[in-house]
């Protein structure tokens, strides 16, 4: 079946159920600082209601104070405006410089971008070099991850991940935001013989590599070809730059779709389209394959946009809350798994709230963009969203336990490695939380909370006031 959506919802609908997470999340935060940040640990997931570490590449660590600006933003509580200013400015230097990761939209937009924006909203006091401060890191930090580069054979490429050359990420497509926002503040990366080398340019082509290569689209390129399917990884020979096959990290084989990945392409694409709409025709024009600049760009990022938020919608089970990838082998012993309300705790596979988190926030943006455009889609869409965040503010994903340290339950990590915790007596893992879960759904909250509100800003990483 499908996501069943609920015509009815309106955001405002949705504000009761918005204020208790935020009344639950305040305390999260402070017992999160208190546990991990003084003892110099970056948690990742919760193990029996406590947030873990787990070293790899320390990618949740903006999550962690970005959901502190974020408490601040739609409270006003300033002891979060300071937790999360206090550790951007002392823990967050070795993220803006870190050249290993493709991570850098997810830790440093969600910490000193927050910031800047904030303070261009006029949420907090206007202070030249606390913004100068911010902007120069954002600068460096997109920049560096631009500067991850790999050539595809037709001369275009993409941002590589931390599997080294040959790999693009799906996931890289939302932590994009990076390269928009140091374009924004009309930063350049220099290269040899001081060539200068546009952030938007970059991408843009990772934008279209990702569409291209990690995208599928009903159109016969292989057995499996399903319209909205999304790849995790995508492998390239580094001698000519020739795409040579899916693959898959995190999910459960190249052919099926790791239902994280998916959610990344999700929010990441209607995100961008929002910011090209800030960008003029001129900056566009060159940087399109052919003529048409600007309906070229927006054209190949809104197919890909339309197509995975569909699969989304088609292959989620009713309430909005997917499983952890849609080929997981236990479904079969599911029955009509899509034909009802998500089930977090059974014997099979488990659930994957964060990435519904992510996919709903993706939705709304793309239901809103569409508006004027195609009414009908965009109704679908953003209801859709609507109709998933409902669920997760409410039992059983929304938790209010003091003493679990997750605030949205029922998340996955890494399924394949067995990463994630199962409870005794239990096949799955269950009732456990992520970084990246409970920041997404702050961020969601806070985008409904200021969807219902005719005088707020509309919240955006690079910031409409400007």
């Amino acid at each position: 079946m499908a996501i069943c959506i609920d015509s009815s919802l309106s955001a405002a609908d949705l504000l009761p159920a918005i204020d208790r997470m935020w009344q639950a999340a305040g305390q999260k935060i402070l017992s999160i600082e208190e546990s991990c940040t003084q003892s110099g640990q970056t948690p990742v997931f919760t193990v029996e209601g406590k947030y873990q570490p787990q070293g790899w590449t320390e990618w949740t660590q903006g999550f962690q104070f970005g959901a502190a600006i974020l408490q601040f933003d739609a409270t006003g509580d300033e002891q979060f405006l300071e937790l999360g200013r206090r550790n951007t400015v002392e823990r967050m230097a070795p993220h803006v410089s870190h050249v290993g990761v493709h991570d850098h939209g997810f830790n440093n937009v969600s910490t000193y971008g927050n910031l800047r924006r904030l303070m261009l909203e006029g949420r907090i006091p206007f202070n030249k070099s606390e913004l100068d401060f911010y902007e120069l890191a954002l600068k460096t930090s997109g920049a560096v991850q631009a500067s991850r580069w790999s050539t595809t054979h037709d001369g275009h490429g993409y941002i590589y991940s931390f599997n080294g050359p040959h790999s693009m990420f799906c996931d890289t497509l939302r932590s994009l935001r990076s390269l928009s926002l140091a374009h924004r503040l009309g930063h350049r990366l220099m290269g040899e013989n001081d060539d200068a080398i546009c952030l938007l340019d970059r991408m843009i082509q990772h934008a279209r590599s990702t569409a291209k290569y990690s995208v599928y689209y009903g159109e016969g390129r292989d057995t499996y070809d399903v319209r909205g399917r999304v790849a995790h990884e995508s492998m390239f020979n580094q001698n000519d730059g020739r795409y040579r096959c899916p693959n898959t990290q995190q999910g459960y084989s190249p052919f099926s779709t790791w239902t994280r990945g998916l959610s990344w392409v999700v929010s990441g694409f209607p995100e961008q389209l929002e910011f090209l709409d800030t960008v003029s025709d001129a900056e566009l024009k060159p940087l399109g394959l052919d003529d048409r600049g600007r309906e070229e760009i927006e054209s190949f990022m809104l197919k890909a946009a339309r197509a995975s938020c569909d699969f989304f919608i088609e292959n989620t089970p009713t309430d909005g809350v997917p499983y952890w990838d849609t080929g997981a082998p236990g479904l079969a012993a599911m029955g009509d798994y899509l034909d009802r309300p998500s089930e977090p705790i059974n014997d099979y596979e488990p659930v994957d709230s964060s990435a519904a988190a992510i996919s709903a926030q993706g939705l709304l943006r793309l239901g809103r963009y569409l508006r004027g455009k195609d009414e009908a889609a965009a109704s679908r869409y953003w209801q859709a969203g609507l109709t998933t965040a409902k669920t997760l503010l409410g039992e059983p994903y929304l938790s209010t336990d003091p003493n679990h340290q997750g605030l949205l339950l029922h998340t996955i990590y890494h399924r394949p490695r067995g990463w994630d915790h199962v409870p005794a007596g239990s096949k799955i893992p269950h009732g456990e939380s992520c970084l990246w879960g409970d920041y997404h759904l702050l961020e969601l909250g806070l985008y409904l909370q200021r969807a219902a509100s005719d005088g707020s800003p509309y919240y955006t990483f690079f910031a409409v006031t400007e």
